[in-house]
């Protein structure tokens, strides 16, 4: 097995293709974008939830309407759509409960909170139980969802890219969270703590996700990890380390 045959699959190759997949090119970052975007500028400037939640949603269907009509990707669309419907949902529990618009404000940008806090746990335990979850993409091309894992090299480059994808979604909770419960308490006040929320959720989500995607690529162009796509699924340590060796 060649090292650096362009007919081989990096590691590193692999990688950034499924994370180029994944976060949808610029394309799928503004229809990401936009809807917070339209959300959080009509509720500032009209103090009308329903009406920020129907431009919101206008703005994804019309998006997603696009997609379809080039029959391309709904992903992305589609991702944008489940949000702020998540987000509705915990605005009208709030609604419900009898706050008033800034309450239910801060209720939509809840969700989004918790995500990132959940996805950090889960990225965090993945790379602590040396089963970082950014190998599994290699797995995804080498046809065996596990095989990389007896790779020490691929284990160690993927746990550090792993770790990079969890530093956004800490630095989402850090500085959202104490806003969000300041705007709750009321020792801050609610339209402000709505305002700071929608710009810093613009602010810290695809800038901070092409940092950390830069950050993924620097590490990425240090090395050229081969993935073996000839071992066996049940190939036994002694395969594995004869396969390190070639390399």
């Amino acid at each position: 097995m060649s090292d650096t045959s362009p007919s081989v699959d990096t590691v590193e190759a692999v990688v950034r293709k499924q994370l180029s997949a994944a976060l949808g090119g610029k394309r799928g970052m503004v229809e990401a974008a936009v809807p917070t975007i339209m959300f959080t500028v009509t509720f500032l400037t009209t103090k009308d939830l329903p009406l920020a939640l129907i431009v919101s949603v206008s703005a994804a269907v019309l998006a997603l309407v696009v997609r379809l009509v080039q029959r391309s990707s709904i992903q992305f669309c589609f991702n944008a759509l489940v949000g702020i419907g998540i987000g509705a949902l915990f605005a009208y529990r709030a609604a419900r409960a009898g706050g008033d618009a800034n309450d239910q404000a801060l209720a939509y940008f809840l969700p989004g909170l918790l995500y990132n806090a959940g996805y950090a746990v889960v990225l965090s335990f993945s790379n602590l139980v040396r089963w970082p979850l950014v190998g599994f993409m290699v797995g995804s091309v080498t046809g065996d969802a596990t095989a990389w894992h007896r790779d020490p090299q691929i284990v160690k480059l993927t746990s550090r890219l792993t770790w990079v994808l969890v530093a956004p979604c800490v630095i989402r909770v850090v500085v959202q969270t104490p806003v969000y419960l300041a705007g709750t308490s009321g020792s801050m006040d609610p339209e402000a703590a709505v305002a700071v929320l929608g710009i810093s959720k613009l602010a810290m989500g695809w800038p901070l996700q092409l940092a950390a995607l830069a950050l993924m690529v620097w590490l990425l162009a240090r090395n050229a990890t081969p993935v073996s796509q000839d071992e066996e699924p049940g190939g036994s340590p002694e395969d594995a380390d004869e396969v390190s060796a070639r390399r």
